[in-house]
């Protein structure tokens, strides 16, 4: 959809990209959805980074960035002409790899001499063409490249007017690549570079790139990828892969007797361990397993789980092994009995621990008081069975522990403590480094650790996870290195093998019983408590091996040989950039969110291994943390420290951009805090917001928290340097009058677009945000007929007020919204915020849940209400306020509101029968008929008295049906003419969309719906 520019604004000298025009946006969500489960070769299976930004959306938006829109009536001629020959070639080549008319594009191009002469088919076509380039399966594909690459020179040397630049008459991939061998390149500039998606996809789009980062770990993960890789190819992946198989061969001689083979030949490829305290109960002081679960495989056809013994008199407990066969449970070892009905919900609830052997529940404060004397109990810890595999046979076999399992943990860690005396050199041994701090409410709520008195880096690890890791170590530090970049680089990826298995081979690794694998640490972006934990053995073919480690390497190294052309890579801070003015064509990046990744500390795990390895960026003892850009008020970095600095790095990613060059900003944050955090950073710096394209960045099956808002866009905001050719910031004033006058017709231009693109709920909101931005950024301030200046905070109360107000009038199509009480167009409105795709919301469930209520962000709760004229301190029976958050609370949660009972318990009829279902209470409010009812007693509930609004009504139909009460719903539909009123049942039509699939509410109101027809309404 084209930007048009407001009356009064200034005009520009450079012809737009076509990111400010389109995007097909709908088309690169699929493919990087998709990406989120391609894993060999991608670059996110080198190494853990947190948050990494698809490489299908950058790809995208990299093209996108960089080339002009050939519609623009100033867009240079001489790329017009390029992109029209390369449309052309491509349209050909395209049609005789594909004979389908599943792309009409290219069928046209290929059957309509001239029709790229028409500028808005030769934008389509370059759009097409993008979308098509963002998939996983066209990224390495040599004529993609060469066009996408050739199309970025060609661009720059259009746009710069510095150097000529021509393609062939004849064009073939080769003679592409031969025009482009030695042309000048934009230089696309990351100074939040991470994981390095976005540089590599510069390189790979015909970019130079230039990737920058605080952190240590980040920069010499884009170090491998983004320099080593494309200059070594292929013999990098050689050298590396005899170094592997080097370091395993060391491994495997020096750990052999520690992770021994079962006499049966079978392999230890997991021990499950189980964290123990003493139970406080009056007169026990057993032994406590910790377990969150007595799962050891679940799966549909194979079921297995240990199940504790309590022994009382020995205050301890014992552990059997049981598996289903033909329906019954059985003991693993016994198949012929079959044992009592069994439990796998474990002994820890919430922290607290509950005993076997008498009952007692010791609380989560007396838990931690234990394990923290004990480091975290990790050496301490019970064995309760062990994960094997079998020669020639399939699968994962259980068995429990052997005294020669625990004796080769015992020598494990007299080795370990031999090792350490006889230790010297600058580092320890073992990372005695200090684990993160933790606590507080932003970043620093990922860490739990430092409770349990996990204090340094080793005590995350078992003895023998220590004795493997620092054995690794030692064995890559024989790898030759003459401090030449080539052994640098091998000895790079050799640490980032070691730095895999550090991740597996931790305690607070899990079991996972429905894939049967180890999950590593890192499995989100937090350091957590693990009671239960797996421990993996580096020698085995079981998750998280060297071998396994190594290949994973290897494959990322070999699939992206395709790049040849290495960037730049710096240690920097982004608020304080190491680049002269005017130097980059394009500033992309992919900042912090606000408080959701603490980078720094997560990354110390992996920095302590790393400067063991002689790998490390930094000599310091952790990575540098006193100018990471994020909120943690442990550390005293509050909203105001991240602004300043945010605001620092935007004014120099403008700095450093030419006058006429384009900014992309992804940001995902879900709050309202960091939203306008970022924003304000950016207008502060001198930016206007010209474009945001919302893309898809999870999998369409990925199960959220259905009951709270989840984004699942990330919004890519395109702006422009607001300044004169000097480089100096435009100081030009805005009429606030203006401004809000413009509001309404940009957001009706956006909200159907996003709609059409399968874009809405929260993502829509968010993504609003960017174009509302386009008007309140152009200027340097905006101001009140008094004078007053305006807010950024004030604007965007007025954005979402605007956007409430036509998000509900899609949604009650046809109706008047206004006509609605407030409590239903709140209901309406809050829940489509919650949806996730455009079709409903969440994924299909065979059995409904039943939830309490749908929760928000307060302050987002609190826009959407200020919006459509409601007040959330006037709807205590619909919205339950608590800290932070806002609920919304469901029909069956409102039962005793909408049926004037005050307790549920108080006015049942029958007590509730062991086992009863959750609506056993709800069915007992709303007089479902028993024996011991009287008929008296069943007329008095028969009809109950009417809600005031269309909303409580439709709740009460609702209970009433689920309820079984068809003669009272009738009742009350058609004898107290609730069913006649037409908002009754527009608003139940409403909330059937509206309600997530997998949830009772929605087939409750299927069901009254269905009464509709057979009632006469």
């Amino acid at each position: 959809m084209p930007i048009e520019k407001a009356e009064g604004e200034a005009s520009v000298t450079y012809p737009k990209r076509l990111i400010e025009v389109d995007l097909p946006i709908k088309r690169i969500s699929a493919h990087a959805r998709r990406e989120k489960s391609i894993r060999h070769g991608h670059i996110s299976t080198l190494h853990i980074w947190w948050a990494r930004r698809p490489l299908a959306a950058c790809r995208a938006v990299v093209c996108a960035s960089l080339w002009p829109d050939p519609a623009d009536e100033i867009c240079p001629p001489q790329f017009v002409e390029t992109a029209k020959r390369l449309m052309w070639y491509w349209g050909e080549g395209y049609l005789q790899m594909c004979s389908s008319d599943s792309y009409p594009r290219f069928n046209k191009i290929a059957r309509t001499p001239g029709c790229l002469d028409d500028a808005e088919e030769l934008r389509k076509a370059l759009l097409d063409f993008i979308a098509d380039f963002a998939n996983w399966d066209n990224s390495t594909d040599p004529a993609y490249l060469a066009v996408a690459q050739t199309m970025t020179v060609a661009a720059r040397s259009a746009l710069e007017a510095t150097n000529a630049f021509t393609i062939p008459e004849l064009i073939s991939i080769e003679s592409l690549n031969e025009a482009i061998k030695d042309a000048p390149r934009p230089l696309l500039v990351d100074p939040f570079a991470g994981g390095g998606a976005i540089p590599l996809e510069g390189l790979r789009c015909g970019a130079d790139a230039f990737a920058s980062d605080l952190n240590p770990v980040a920069v010499l993960l884009i170090k491998v990828v983004l320099e080593y890789i494309p200059k070594y190819g292929q013999r990098l992946a050689d050298e590396v892969e005899k170094w592997g198989k080097w370091i395993k061969e060391q491994a495997e001689k020096e750990l052999a007797e520690y992770y021994p083979k079962d006499e049966d030949g079978a392999t230890p490829i997991a021990y499950l361990w189980a964290r123990t305290i003493t139970c406080e109960g009056p007169g026990c002081g057993a032994e406590v397993p910790l377990m969150r679960s007595l799962w050891l495989a679940k799966k549909s056809n194979r079921s297995i789980a240990v199940q504790i013994v309590p022994k009382p008199e020995e205050k301890r407990c014992d552990f059997v092994i049981i598996k289903k066969e033909n329906g019954k449970w059985v003991y693993q070892d016994q198949p012929d009995y079959t044992c009592e009905k069994p439990k796998f919900s474990g002994t820890v609830a919430r922290g607290s621990a509950t005993c076997p052997c008498c009952g007692f529940t010791t609380p989560v404060k007396s838990v931690r008081a234990q394990l923290k004397t004990r480091k975290g109990g990790a050496n301490d810890a019970r064995m309760f069975a062990v994960v094997t595999t079998r020669p020639g046979r399939k699968g994962r076999f259980y068995r429990l522990p052997t005294s020669r399992d625990l004796e080769s943990v015992r020598k494990a860690a007299e080795e370990l403590e031999r090792r350490k005396i006889a230790h010297t050199g600058e580092l320890s041994l073992l990372p005695e480094e200090p684990t993160p701090q933790g606590g507080g409410s932003g970043a620093g709520r990922a860490f739990s650790q430092r409770n349990y008195g996990m204090d340094q880096f080793c005590d995350l690890f078992t003895s023998r996870q220590l004795l493997a890791l620092t054995t690794l170590v030692r064995a890559l530090g024989n790898v030759s290195c003459k401090r030449m970049e080539f052994d640098m680089a091998v000895r790079a990826c050799a640490a980032i093998i070691i730095d895999r298995q550090a991740n597996a081979l931790t305690s607070l690794c899990r079991w996972d019983s429905t894939r049967q694998n180890l999950q590593g640490l890192y499995s989100r972006h937090a350091i957590p408590m693990v009671w239960d934990f797996s421990e993996g053995s580096p020698l085995s073919s079981g998750s998280g091996n060297l071998e396994t480690a190594t290949t994973w390497v290897l494959s990322v190294l070999r699939a992206n040989t395709c790049i040849e052309n290495p960037a730049n890579v710096g240690t920097c801070s982004a608020a304080n950039h190491i680049l002269p003015n005017d130097s980059a064509t394009a500033f992309f990046t992919d900042p912090p969110y606000y408080d959701a990744i603490p980078y720094a500390d997560l990354s110390d795990f992996f920095h302590v291994w790393q400067k063991r390895c002689g790998v490390a960026l930094v000599d310091s003892e952790l990575a540098p943390k006193k100018e990471e850009c994020i909120v943690d008020e442990v550390k005293g970095k509050d909203r105001a420290f991240f602004e300043e600095t945010m605001q620092e790095a935007m004014a120099e990613g403008r700095r450093i951009l030419q006058p006429s060059g384009v900014g992309t900003v992804v940001f995902a944050h879900k709050s309202t805090a960091g939203w306008e955090s970022q924003m304000q950073a950016m207008v502060n710096a001198g930016w206007t917001i010209t474009g945001s394209w919302p893309i898809d960045t999870e999998l369409g099956n990925r199960l959220r928290a259905m009951d709270s808002a989840a984004l699942a866009s990330s919004v890519h905001l395109v702006c422009r340097p607001r300044e004169d050719e000097d480089g100096n910031v435009i100081e030009n004033i805005g009429d606030w009058r203006d401004v809000l006058a413009e509001l309404p017709g940009r957001i009706a231009a956006w909200l159907p677009r996003l709609a059409s693109e399968g874009v809405v709920g929260a993502d829509a909101i968010f993504s609003c945000l960017g174009p509302a931005l386009e008007i309140f950024s152009r200027y340097s301030s905006v101001e009140k007929a008094s004078g007053e200046v305006v807010p950024l905070r004030e604007y965007l109360e007025q954005v979402w007020a605007e956007v409430a107000r036509q998000a509900l009038n899609m949604i009650f199509e046809g109706a008047d919204a206004s006509g609605f009480e407030e409590d239903a167009r709140l209901t309406a409105m809050w829940l489509w915020t919650l949806r996730t795709e455009a079709n409903g919301n969440g994924v299909d469930d065979e059995k409904p849940t039943s939830l309490p209520g749908y929760t928000l962000e307060y302050d987002a709760a609190r826009k959407i209400a200020q919006g459509l004229g409601c007040y959330l301190e006037n709807l205590t029976h619909l919205v339950e306020v608590k800290g932070d958050k806002a609920m919304l609370l469901s029909a069956e949660s409102r039962a005793h509101y909408l049926f004037g009972k005050e307790d549920v318990r108080a006015t049942a009829k029958r007590r509730k029968k062991k086992d009863a279902p959750v609506q056993q209470d709800l069915f007992s409010l709303l007089g479902v008929p028993d024996e011991e009812e009287t008929a008296a007693e069943r007329a008095e509930l028969e009809r109950p008295p009417a809600g005031k609004t269309a909303l409580d009504q439709l709740h009460q139909a609702m209970l009433l049906f689920t309820a079984g009460r068809g003669a009272a719903l009738k009742r009350f539909l058609v004898d107290d003419g609730i069913g006649t009123n037409p908002q009754f049942w527009t608003l139940a039509q409403a909330l059937s969309a509206l309600y997530p699939s997998h949830t009772n509410e929605k087939r409750w109101v299927d069901g009254v719906l269905a009464r509709k027809k057979g009632l006469g309404f």
